[in-house]
């Protein structure tokens, strides 16, 4: 009961506190007839799981409103990828197929950013599951376990290295540790080494999905990526890279 009443409080005070940034923050998408823009900076965020203010999510809304005010000189173009953001954990073939669909929803977008707009300097960026998300989209292989080899087809393939060059920065908040994932029965990620060098992990010490804790749901602490400040140090992180 004091953990709920926490969570709810502090659920408030991050609503309050990005409330006003919530309108502030664009998809990206071009309206109806306009021909598309390549922007200097395009983002593509993966929101956590049922995360409040989709498409992007509140840490999402922090971290490319912070990305904006980090590059004033530079168009930045935002869009969230287009997935579930699913709590079905009781089935797991269901998250299973939801969850790639994200992954295979960011890769598309990434290679296509790249074809069309070869001088732009892609973030890829999530948060909680997203974050996940995020680090499956850019692995160089996915571990399958041997229990599950018979999905092996479904796996989504590796991004093309040639996209490498065109991602500037792929910024990851609270994504669930590899134990966390073990227990969880999720395939091993594998990074490119083209995208080791520009990833960076913000993790708040106690969060218990990202910090090695064992599998369970989420406590306080991860809810707090929108307001103690992470959120412009992935923006300072951004600037230095594009």
């Amino acid at each position: 009961m004091i953990l709920r009443r926490t969570l709810v409080l502090l659920s408030c005070i991050v609503l309050t506190a990005t409330g006003l940034a919530v309108g502030g923050a664009s998809t990206g998408q071009a309206p109806a007839g306009a021909a598309p823009r390549c922007a200097d900076v395009h983002v593509l965020f993966a929101r956590g799981t049922v995360e409040t203010a989709p498409p992007l999510g509140l840490t999402g809304i922090a971290f490319t409103n912070a990305v904006r005010g980090r590059l004033p000189g530079k168009s930045v173009r935002v869009e969230a990828v287009r997935y579930a953001a699913s709590a079905n954990f009781s089935n797991k073939l269901a998250f299973a197929h939801s969850f790639i669909r994200g992954v295979e929803s960011a890769q598309r977008r990434m290679r296509s950013i790249a074809a069309a707009c070869p001088d732009t300097d892609i973030v890829l960026g999530g948060y909680s599951q997203g974050a996940a998300l995020a680090q499956y989209a850019v692995s160089a292989q996915v571990q399958v376990p041997e229990r599950y080899q018979r999905y092996r087809s479904y796996v989504p393939r590796p991004l093309p290295a040639s996209v490498a060059s065109h991602v500037a920065a792929v910024v990851l908040y609270a994504p669930p540790s590899p134990h966390f994932m073990r227990q969880a029965g999720a395939p091993a990620v594998v990074p490119l080494a083209a995208y080791r060098g520009k990833t960076v992990r913000y993790c708040i010490q106690g969060d218990t999905i990202c910090n090695g804790a064992r599998l369970g749901g989420p406590n306080a602490l991860h809810l707090l990526y929108s307001v103690n400040g992470m959120a412009d140090q992935g923006a300072r992180y951004v600037a230095r890279r594009v």
